[in-house]
This record gives structure tokens, C-alpha cells and sequence, in this order.
């Protein structure tokens, strides 16, 4: 479920993991994964101007493709380290900004194209975790 796919100034923390100048513009794509019908994680994807152009990805043209699906699809991409910490509220949709939920982002790289993919576990999913009986889970 989209909410906003775009050119954007991206933040700092963006910036400075994709190894590019602070205050650089890039793609910005946020979305909703959903699980049941429901909002599970909010993702935000982004990658700088000048490797996108340099690479030819059209990151406009996914549509409704997942990008998690094409990234893992692509045998070029090469994923690097997952970060996990609490997600900053101020960076949340206002329907979703929630204290102390957490998220993980990790950077894919083709060559010089690097895109930097967030994710954050919404309640939602952590209700459906609770209720999950331990056994169901164990199997999966």
C-alpha cells in the first residue's frame, strides 16, 4: 500500500549511509506491508539521484511491485548489515507514530547504486505475535 513515492531531500542518517553529502536529494518510497488486511510494517526505501541515474533503475516505475521482492529477485544486489534499533516517532506517518517501535534497515548495493531499506514492526504485528499459540509458532 503506497503512501508516497518521490523525489525528497533525504536525512542525514540516509545520507550518511549511503556515503553520500549531507542534505543530498534522492527516491523516497514509503509503503505499508500489510498481513491479514492489516497495516504489519511501515517501509521506507531511498537511494541517491546520481547512482540512480548512473544505473539506470527507475525505482518510478515499480508500481505496486514490492521492492523487497525485486531487491531479492536482482542476483546483482548484494545485502549488507542489518541495523535494528527503536524508531525515531518524528519519522513515523502521524497514524502510526508510536513510542518504542522498532525497526531494521540494511543497505542493498549493485556497484555504485545503493538503496537504503527501513522497516518498522507496527503493533499490529506484534497482536498478531501475541496470539499466535507458542506451538503454531514453533512449527513455522
Amino acid at each position: 500500500m503506497p503512501l508516497f513515492e518521490g523525489w525528497q531531500r533525504l536525512r542525514a542518517d540516509e545520507c550518511a549511509a549511503l556515503q553520500l553529502p549531507t542534505g543530498s536529494e534522492g527516491w523516497v518510497r514509503e509503503v505499508y506491508l500489510l498481513g491479514c488486511g492489516e497495516k504489519w510494517v511501515f517501509a521506507r526505501s531511498v537511494a541517491g539521484r546520481a547512482a540512480l541515474a548512473q544505473d539506470g533503475l527507475h525505482m518510478d516505475q515499480l508500481g505496486t511491485r514490492s521492492l523487497g521482492e525485486w531487491l531479492f529477485s536482482e542476483r546483482a544486489f548484494v545485502r549488507g548489515p542489518l541495523q535494528v534499533c527503536q524508531y525515531p516517532t518524528r519519522w513515523l506517518p502521524d497514524a502510526d507514530a508510536g513510542e518504542e517501535l522498532w525497526g531494521r534497515r540494511s543497505c542493498f548495493r549493485r556497484g555504485p547504486l545503493s538503496i537504503l531499506v527501513a522497516e518498522v514492526f507496527l503493533p499490529t504485528v506484534w497482536q498478531v505475535i501475541d496470539q499466535t499459540p507458542h506451538a503454531a509458532r514453533e512449527r513455522r
